[in-house]
């Protein structure tokens, strides 16, 4: 009785298994990167800007088109566009008392201001203000930015919805001034249309409004008690009426229990 080698001991047979291996490891790789191809081909391109819009240059420094860029692949497109009317609005703003500014880093504060809304640069607990400028901060100085230009942008982001921000250098007020005007309408009225339309015609609103009480609604949501104290207080309060919030004159009068 003769025995015939199975095929997996017989030489041209593990020939053979091992040509297949290699054939299926290549469809495999052209697999994964057709996959990664087609990932990339999703993503957003960095927009080019323009050198000036009504009348503002744009800094197109290293620095300021990579902050360019992080803005751009983290924020949607009715947020990243906010960011760059803000910076525009608030140099056209600042015009009137002609403050001088460092536009590079007012520019990298005003692309990176609301950073601190986005998931991804959110913290647990800090309101998003602070969070924006943490984010900020960290990316100038793996620049090579000085730390008193990088804290200069953290100001500016930190501080852009508080009254705080008066008690600083002006420059640092342009980037809550240019927030203001792009949410609110602040001083809008002050500037002239023509150049408001161009603005607005470079970079569309795009339902900004509902998009942005969205955000701000979804921020709350995620971290109720984290803006006590600021502009978004009473707005987290109303959009989380289940949350209990700590009551500061109850504190006040429960405090060194026994004495006076």
């Amino acid at each position: 009785m003769s025995l015939t080698p199975r095929d997996g001991c017989n030489p041209v047979s593990r020939q053979t298994r091992r040509s297949f291996v290699v054939a299926l490891a290549g469809a495999l790789a052209l697999c994964i990167d057709a996959r990664a191809l087609a990932q990339l081909a999703t993503q957003r391109r960095t927009p080019v800007l323009p050198k000036t819009v009504a009348g503002v240059r744009l800094p197109d420094t290293v620095v300021a088109l990579a902050a360019l860029d992080l803005a751009w692949n983290a924020c949607p497109p009715f947020l990243f566009n906010h960011c760059l009317r803000t910076f525009l609005f608030g140099v056209m703003l600042a015009e009137h008392d002609a403050p001088t500014y460092d536009s590079e880093i007012i520019f990298v504060a005003a692309a990176l201001h609301d950073l601190g809304l986005t998931q991804r640069y959110a913290t647990p607990e800090h309101p998003f203000e602070m969070d924006g400028a943490d984010a900020a901060k960290e990316f100038l100085a793996a620049r090579g930015v000085s730390a008193a230009r990088a804290e200069r942008a953290w100001n500016a982001i930190a501080l852009h919805t508080s009254i705080l921000v008066d008690h600083q250098e002006a420059q640092i007020g342009i980037v809550g001034n240019g927030a203001g005007a792009d949410v609110f309408g602040s001083g809008i009225k002050s500037l002239q249309a023509e150049r408001v339309a161009e603005v607005v015609r470079v970079f569309p609103r795009l339902s900004f409004n509902t998009g942005f009480r969205d955000l701000l609604v979804d921020h709350c949501h995620r971290k109720p008690l984290s803006q006590r104290g600021t502009w978004l207080d009473n707005f987290c309060r109303v959009h989380n009426p289940g949350v209990a919030y700590p009551d500061i004159e109850k504190r006040m009068l429960e405090a060194w229990p026994g004495t006076r």
